[in-house]
């Protein structure tokens, strides 16, 4: 059964959340949702999340999961926003203890620090299936940009989260704590031996000039034409490139504010005393 899909493009963070559903009426999955954080003003906000509530109204649907496709370092999860206001099961991959325990000692969050997967509501494992209504999922695990990355395979459909760009902008980067570039070029070649006309869908798109932002494409596209991993390249002239191009890159924006929270689930930090909740930066962190 092909799923019915609808992009919501968070311009701010190049970040697409999708709503994917088994018809109006029915069931749906929420994948990858934006809480807004502006951080000069150290502000949350909620249009993103509202869109994806527009979206549920419109078409009428029921929430059965919340799937996050790992943890982000550059857009702050509304899982638990969402959830609070439509239900659903927050998910992400069984690896999340892994980028957790790492971040945790980052952050020294000491004893209420998560490490066991929690406040994650389900912990999938590679080849899981699970059902969205009608749909049947299957969960990929396809480690590389980070440990804990998760790909969803819903129909003829895969979220493939942050493991691949659109052909023209290439792969993600491998240099956070735990990536690792042949892992990635491994995991890319497993999404690519899915026959030809399998839709890939991306978390992110950061567009050459001249061209829209945009977010599917196909085995076969990728296969023919991603200038990093297309067919020919080798793992060894990958991991080279994804190497020496991952020194170049600035660190996300986001990541420090971000990444507390997305080991969370998209729980943010408890209020404190006075009634106001605090993110942790770490200074000079090597």
């Amino acid at each position: 059964m092909s799923p019915s899909i609808e992009a919501l493009h968070d311009s701010t963070t190049a970040t697409v959340t999708y709503v994917v559903y088994d018809a109006p009426g029915g069931y749906a999955a929420i994948i990858d949702p934006v809480l807004d954080y502006d951080p000069k003003a150290s502000r949350t906000g909620t249009a993103s999340a509202e869109r994806v509530l527009d979206c549920l109204r419109r078409h009428d649907l029921r929430v059965a999961w919340i799937l996050e496709t790992h943890a982000h370092a550059d857009h702050l999860s509304a899982a638990q926003w969402l959830k609070a206001r439509v239900g659903g099961t927050v998910a992400i991959g069984e690896h999340i203890r892994n980028v957790q325990r790492t971040f945790s000692a980052l952050y020294h969050l000491g004893d209420g620090a998560p490490a066991d997967g929690a406040p994650f509501d389900h912990l999938f494992r590679d080849g899981d299936t699970f059902a969205i209504g009608a749909l049947t999922a299957c969960a990929l695990h396809v480690p590389g940009h980070t440990p804990a990355d998760i790909a969803y395979r819903i129909g003829d459909a895969v979220f493939v989260g942050d493991t691949l760009f659109m052909p023209d902008v290439g792969t993600a980067r491998c240099d956070f704590p735990g990536g690792d570039a042949r892992r990635l070029y491994h995991s890319i070649r497993r999404l690519l031996a899915l026959p030809g006309d399998t839709r890939l869908f991306m978390c992110h798109d950061y567009p050459p000039p001249g061209r829209a932002a945009a977010w599917e494409t196909t085995v076969s596209a990728q296969r023919l034409g991603n200038i990093h991993v297309r067919d020919g390249i080798g793992e060894d002239d990958f991991v080279h490139m994804r190497t020496a191009r991952d020194r170049t890159l600035d660190m996300p924006a986001l990541i420090w504010p971000s990444v507390q929270v997305n080991i969370r689930a998209g729980q943010l930090p408890a209020a404190e005393s006075n009634g106001m909740r605090y993110l942790k930066i770490p200074l000079d962190a090597s």
